[in-house]
């Protein structure tokens, strides 16, 4: 993707899911703009708090807001119930390839140090991949602690149209859509998508959902994910159950009910939106440093008390701001599986917060070690040019570490422009996925071999490699 390194651009688009008790409304949203804070290869140092500041933690304020259970389960009776994760995998149509079996140029985009241990790219078969931009990434092991969703060992990657493909409709651009995938056999992955909707008119229909999906979670039975926003709308995160998994019975480019029954874009999966948390200060705004953050990733921390979502912002290399890392508490009845934590005005307040001088960041990642008093925050940095390494940092209020990997002893030991973070409490493993798809100028080449991975390294052997 396109990203000047001196000037603000905007980086996606986004949805706003306005809910009025019964439906979610669906209009089009601005993205993240692009800003930044330091050199790429610069240490960061220390991460500043500002828990303590009321006003700094306002602004991080959101208002949860759920779909009548009576719209959604008319949507569901109507499409003919939950056809649930296993149907998904039972189906999966696409085969991803191994590490051994991935293009040259595939394999140059995974880090130098710490090596991967498990690297997969994507079915060259599916041709819907280059129109498609991988964004984000969580498993079953942020689901349950056991690392599995029932019998399933399952991975999720979230991508978005690709906005800067020239030629492609207006009606495409901006779809999000999940790459359901089999990992029950790591020598053979397989996915099926599954396009991302909202209910609407009372559970009648749906409509797309349109979000750059920067970040994704999945704990308990819900997901989560990033609503860039901006332009009037304040929605930061859309929420999805994972026990309405539903299934359209017509083939068409058509988006909700139509002649016959519902279609889905050609998927033959949809998973429809039964909520969002919008931000209470109002629109977020990337160019404003004091102004309401714009989401750019999220993560879970099984290390926290409770179980907590962490979130980031994300700004491109060529500034001088300092981006926010914060955490919200899950919620703890059982009443409220996967949600966030609220009071009883349906608010929802973080619990921490800090200012980072890590710039260009894609993904975030909390993890208190055993014995710890406080936990470690990794952000990985993203360089706005193609065919470079970035940088993964460690960082607490003490500091700021990263692997040093090359002949001048820099810091571009990570992945070629990495996204979002997912870490495995089960397998110890730090899970990412790679994006690039374009040319030398940053501009898109149909017959380009997108340089797409999907890859994991033992957190172990992040901590071994730091210096």
């Amino acid at each position: 993707m396109s990203r000047g390194r001196h000037r603000r651009r905007r980086r996606g688009r986004a949805l706003r899911a306005a809910l009025t008790g019964t439906a979610l409304g669906l209009t089009a949203a601005a993205t993240l703009i692009s800003t930044s804070q330091a050199a790429g290869g610069d240490d960061p140092g220390a991460l500043r708090s500002l828990t303590s500041s009321s006003s700094e933690m306002a602004k991080l304020q959101l208002h949860e807001n759920l779909v009548r259970e009576t719209t959604l389960d008319k949507l569901t009776s109507n499409m003919g119930g939950n056809v649930g994760v296993h149907g998904v995998l039972q189906s999966a149509n696409h085969t991803m390839r191994n590490k051994s079996a991935c293009y040259d140029t595939e394999r140059a985009a995974l880090p130098v140090e710490p090596t991967a241990t498990r690297a997969y790219c994507w079915d060259t078969g599916d041709a819907t991949t280059q129109k498609w931009l991988p964004q984000s990434v969580t498993t079953s092991a942020d689901a349950d602690d056991d690392g599995r969703w029932g019998e399933d060992n399952v991975i999720l990657s979230g991508w978005t149209h690709n906005d800067h493909k020239p030629g492609e409709p207006a009606a495409d651009k901006g779809l999000a859509r999940v790459a359901f995938i089999d990992a029950n056999d790591p020598d053979n992955l397989k996915y099926r998508w599954v396009l991302l909707v909202a209910p609407l008119s009372g559970g009648d229909t749906f409509g797309a959902v349109r979000s750059h999906i920067g970040g994704m979670v999945w704990y308990q039975d819900k997901l989560i994910v990033t609503a860039k926003n901006g332009a009037g709308h304040n929605n930061a995160l859309f929420v999805f159950d994972m026990h309405r998994i539903l299934q359209a019975d017509v083939n068409s480019s058509a988006v909700g009910k139509v002649s016959g029954g519902y279609s889905a874009h050609g998927y033959q999966y949809v998973l429809p939106a039964i909520g969002s948390y919008n931000l209470t200060g109002g629109k977020c705004d990337a160019d404003n440093d004091n102004a309401v953050p714009c989401f750019g990733s999220i993560s879970l921390d099984r290390t926290s008390t409770p179980n907590s979502l962490v979130a980031g912002e994300w700004f491109s290399s060529g500034g001088t701001e300092p981006a926010r890392l914060w955490r919200y508490y899950f919620s703890t009845q059982l009443s409220r599986t996967g949600l966030l934590g609220s009071n009883s005005s349906d608010i929802v307040n973080a619990d921490e917060a800090y200012e980072t001088k890590a710039v260009g960041l894609q993904g975030v990642i909390s993890h208190k070690p055993s014995g710890a008093s406080k936990a470690d925050w990794y952000v990985d940095y993203a360089p706005g040019t193609r065919g470079k390494h970035g940088t993964l940092w460690r960082q607490d209020e003490d500091g700021a570490d990263a692997a040093r990997c090359t002949s001048d002893q820099s810091y571009a030991c990570w992945g070629q422009h990495t996204e979002s973070m997912s870490y495995s409490q089960r397998t110890g493993e730090l899970w990412t996925l790679t994006e690039w798809a374009a040319n030398k100028d940053n501009e898109w080449k149909p017959t380009a071999i997108p340089e797409r991975a999907l890859y994991a390294v033992p957190l172990s052997a992040v901590n071994n490699s730091l210096g």
